[in-house]
This record gives C-alpha cells, sequence and structure tokens, in this order.
C-alpha cells in the first residue's frame, strides 16, 4: 500500500495512456502518408484488421468522414442556438423521445422555439410601441389604429350626421332659446353639417359651466371628435377651445388627459361658424358618455359636432366577424326570410310589403316589411341556414306612401333548430335586452351583441314603433 500525490497520479496516467496508445497505432505509415481522410479528419496507423482510422471532426462519420454524421440531432433540430441532447436512439412513432432541446434563457418550446420576449418580432404595425407582458406582449398603439398589432383603423363616424346616434341620446346642461322664446337650439340639433335657421345646440347665457353629452348605450371605443360651429341672425358663434370628459357609467366623469400629461388637454376648436376641426384622442377613449365641456367661445357655445370611432369588439382584437351576412346583398335568398304577417296597403296585393323586402336600403314603393298588426306578437326571421357567429344588426325604417314608419326599440331571439328560442340578455340586468331602434325612415341604426351570439335562425321581435311595424335590416357577423 502506498500513496500517490496528485501529480504523481496524472503522471503515471498519462504513461499508461501513451502506452496503451502505441500498441494500436503507430505515427508512421503507408496509408497516413497521405491523409487519406476527408473533411477535416486526423489519420492515425493501426495496428489490426484495418491499417489506419480517421478520427473524425464533429458532424462527419464514416471510415474517411466522407459521410455526414447522422441522428436525432444531426441536423440540429433545436432553434435559437439550443443545444441538441441525445436521451435515446430508438425511434417510436407514439413517443418524442429521441432527444431533448436544452434552450438558451429567454426562449421556451419543446424546439426552443418560442421567445419569451414576444416584442423579439416587432409584431406591432402603425407605429405601435411593442411592451411586453409575462408570456405575451401588448401594443400601445397611436390614434386611430387599434387591434392586438395596431394593424386595425378605428374611424368610423358613429351617426351624430347621418342620425344613427338618436335625440334621445343627446343631453345639455342648458339651452338658449332666441327670438322671445320661439327659437329652442337644443342638444338634439348638434349634428355636424346640420341645416336651417336653427342648426346647431347652443347653452343658455347664464350657464358658466355648460355641456353637452352624447351617451353611446354602450362602451365605445373613441378616436376623435370633429366640431363645427353655426351662424345666428348672421353672426358666427362657436367654441374656440373645449376639454372632454368621459364616463362608462354617466355618474363618474374623467376629463381627458394624455398620457404623462399632469394637467387636462385643451382641445382647439373652431375658428369660424361653418369650418369644421378634426381633434384626435391619443390615447383613444373606451366610454359609453362623452360629455364636451366648452371652455372659451366665441359669443355663445354653440355646436355642431361628429364622434369618430369603432365598436368596442375591434379594441378587444375579435374585429374581422362584423362583415354583412347577406340580407343587402342577396346572398340571404327570400326564402330565407319569413314573418309572423305581411301587411298591404289599402287591402291591395301589389302592395304587399313582404318580408323578403326587409333588405337593408332596398328601394322602391314597397321597399320594407310591415307587419300585418302592430302587436308585440309580430316578428321577422332569418335563417342562415348553418350556424354562424352574429355580432350585431343594422335596422332602418320606410315610407309607405308619404308616411314615415320604423321600429324604435325591438328584442332579438336566436335558435339552432328554428323552435326552441332564446331572447338575448342584458349583461348587467339579466333580463331580456331591448335594443334602441331608429327614429327615422332612412337612417341606419346599428346595434351589436355582446357576447356574440351563435345560431342558425335570428328572430327580430318588435317592441316599441312609430306609425306602423316597419323595418329593412342586415346581419354583422361571420362563419366562424
Amino acid at each position: 500500500h502506498f500513496k500517490l500525490t496528485r501529480l504523481e497520479f496524472k503522471s503515471l496516467s498519462l504513461s499508461l495512456f501513451l502506452c496503451i496508445s502505441f500498441t494500436h497505432f503507430s505515427p508512421v505509415g503507408e496509408f497516413c502518408k497521405v491523409n487519406v481522410c476527408h473533411n477535416g479528419g486526423t489519420c492515425v496507423i493501426r495496428v489490426g484488421d484495418s491499417p489506419f482510422l480517421c478520427i473524425c471532426p464533429e458532424g462527419f462519420a464514416g471510415e474517411t468522414c466522407n459521410t455526414a454524421e447522422t441522428g436525432p440531432c444531426n441536423p440540429n433540430p433545436c432553434k435559437n442556438n439550443a443545444t441538441c441532447e441525445v436521451i435515446s436512439q430508438s425511434r417510436r412513432g407514439d413517443v418524442f423521445s429521441e432527444y431533448v432541446c436544452k434552450c438558451r434563457k429567454g426562449f421556451d418550446g419543446v424546439h426552443c422555439q418560442i421567445s419569451l420576449n414576444d416584442c423579439d418580432g416587432h409584431p406591432c404595425s402603425n407605429g405601435g410601441v411593442c411592451q411586453k407582458l409575462d408570456g405575451d406582449y401588448s401594443c400601445r398603439c397611436p390614434s386611430p389604429y387599434v387591434g392586438k398589432r395596431c394593424q386595425l383603423r378605428c374611424v368610423s363616424l358613429l351617426g351624430m350626421e347621418k342620425g344613427g346616434i338618436a335625440e334621445s341620446q343627446i343631453s345639455a346642461s342648458s339651452v338658449y332659446y332666441g327670438m322671445l322664446g320661439l327659437q329652442r337650439w337644443g342638444p338634439e340639433l348638434a349634428r355636424l353639417n346640420n341645416k336651417g335657421i336653427v342648426n346647431a345646440w347652443t347653452a343658455a347665457t347664464h350657464d358658466k359651466s355648460p355641456w353637452i353629452e352624447i351617451n353611446l348605450q354602450r362602451k365605445m371605443q373613441l378616436t376623435g371628435i370633429i366640431t363645427q360651429g353655426a351662424s345666428r341672425m348672421g353672426t358666427a358663434e362657436f367654441v374656440k377651445a373645449f376639454k372632454v370628459a368621459s364616463s362608462l357609467d354617466g355618474r363618474q366623469y374623467t376629463i381627458y388627459r394624455r398620457e404623462g400629461q399632469g394637467k387636462d388637454e385643451l382641445f382647439v376648436g373652431n375658428m369660424d361658424n361653418d369650418g369644421i376641426k378634426t381633434n384626435m384622442f391619443d390615447p383613444p377613449i373606451v366610454a359609453q358618455h362623452l360629455r364636451v365641456l366648452p371652455v372659451i367661445c366665441r359669443r355663445a357655445c354653440t355646436l355642431r359636432m361628429e364622434l369618430v370611432g369603432c365598436e368596442l369588439d375591434v379594441y378587444l382584437n375579435t374585429a374581422g366577424c362584423s362583415e354583412p351576412l347577406g340580407m343587402k346583398s342577396r346572398v340571404i335568398s327570400d326564402r330565407q326570410i319569413t314573418a309572423s304577417s305581411a301587411f298591404r296597403t289599402w287591402g291591395i296585393e301589389a302592395f304587399t310589403w313582404y318580408p323578403h323586402y326587409a333588405r337593408l336600403d332596398k328601394q322602391g314603393k314597397s321597399n320594407a316589411w310591415t307587419a300585418a298588426s302592430n302587436s308585440r306578437s309580430e316578428w321577422l326571421q332569418v335563417d342562415l341556414e348553418t350556424p354562424k357567429r352574429i355580432t350585431g344588426i343594422i335596422t332602418q325604417g320606410a315610407k309607405d306612401f308619404g308616411v314615415v314608419q320604423f321600429v324604435s326599440a325591438f328584442k332579438v331571439a336566436y335558435s339552432d333548430d328554428g323552435r326552441s328560442w332564446t331572447v338575448v340578455k342584458d349583461q348587467e340586468t339579466k333580463t331580456d335586452k331591448v335594443f334602441q331602434g331608429n327614429s327615422d325612415n332612412n337612417a341606419h341604426k346599428k346595434n351589436v351583441f355582446e357576447p356574440a351570439v351563435y345560431a342558425r335562425f335570428v328572430r327580430i321581435l318588435p317592441w316599441t314603433w312609430h306609425e306602423r311595424i316597419t323595418l329593412r335590416v342586415e346581419l354583422l357577423g361571420c362563419d366562424e
């Protein structure tokens, strides 16, 4: 028994290795006078059956290193410079067990193909700024862009000018009465490009904190506002500067401030009575109630306006499923549209208001569906033939020989089989949702289903109406 120092042990090990090696190899020999090994292999003389041996570099194999090395890790299946480690040489069709990828920090997945910093791929479009989240990312989009990747433009006119926003949705702190009280400059007149002698909203002279508000009746994405003044008795009146407040519930309001700004944003308004001024909200506003607060006015706080934005589902990245399903385009055939009854003007068959006339923007003398009676038992039904995702509806009234007729409120029911029906519910009250309908015979009124419904049959149930139950409609959605 004896003990070796570490240095003595290393020296002995090296001597044994050289002794064993030279028993089998010789550095001099006929085959290795010229290196017969390919791809950078090293040739050594060998004692035995084979006169030489090629020591191959990584990635090559074969007697002369002339073939690429094969196996589960060759070529390397791992991405992003990950290391491939063989864990089994058996190939099974039901188990992924031949190799494992050792990922570098910041990558994940079977092949290390997933970057934990998803912003590396620059996913945001249109100047959006990527913000890393835990296992995901979000894009801070410049107005008016929205969507997961800022790929969508949120620039729809929301209905002040065309009447899609009803008079009942517009309110104000006060109203000015002119011409000894004969002229009422009410908030319902504050529509962009409104015509006439009395064609705008004006706050009362005594009102020191005036405001005008639009109730959108649902949460919307607001990206801008267009303002305009008006002229009264030949004198220009307009709002020169204003603030904007918003609310989700109509009780608590927040005055708009830009991100990182310590004070309320003061928007520059108009310079004359008829010119149009557009201001964008960056970042956009998500709200149901929008209130304009005039700060500086010329002569009087007089305003006409339009709101710019889009449905909130666009913002939540469910956009792309709000396409017309075929009422106007006639992709939905006449036989797919039925109703509880149909009205005949003066009882004449030629003037029947058939259900298949209920197509958005249909023209002609009989250009809509009208129910035979004014009753809540009446209905209009569309069979989509296959289940579809339905995200909204556009309604429109019509005229019967000069008489304006429309449905001012309605419910919606849906079904998979046409026999068992479910009424769309209000998400807050859990009761049947009563949708706001039209306020005239021609303007479009859009309502969104939150959440969307998935069904084959859709039935519109008139709730209130003007003159007669009369409808032209379009359904919105997609096939998914």
